[in-house]
């Protein structure tokens, strides 16, 4: 996912370079979405992580 916000952002630059103003705003707007999904998505999976490994050594 974090790869699709990069392209997003990159097409976000090229687009707002070139004059496509409207295509630019789009492109950063998805781009900031799916960039704030995949840290929600890495924090979760984290947590997961610290809480399952706590079980495991018993701590």
């Amino acid at each position: 996912m974090l790869k699709w916000a990069l392209i997003f952002a990159l097409i976000a630059l090229v687009a707002g370079a070139l004059g496509f103003g409207g295509v630019a705003g789009v492109a950063a707007g998805i781009a900031k979405i799916l960039f704030f999904i995949a840290v929600i998505g890495f924090l979760i999976f984290l947590a997961l992580g610290v809480f399952a490994g706590r079980k495991l050594t018993g701590r």
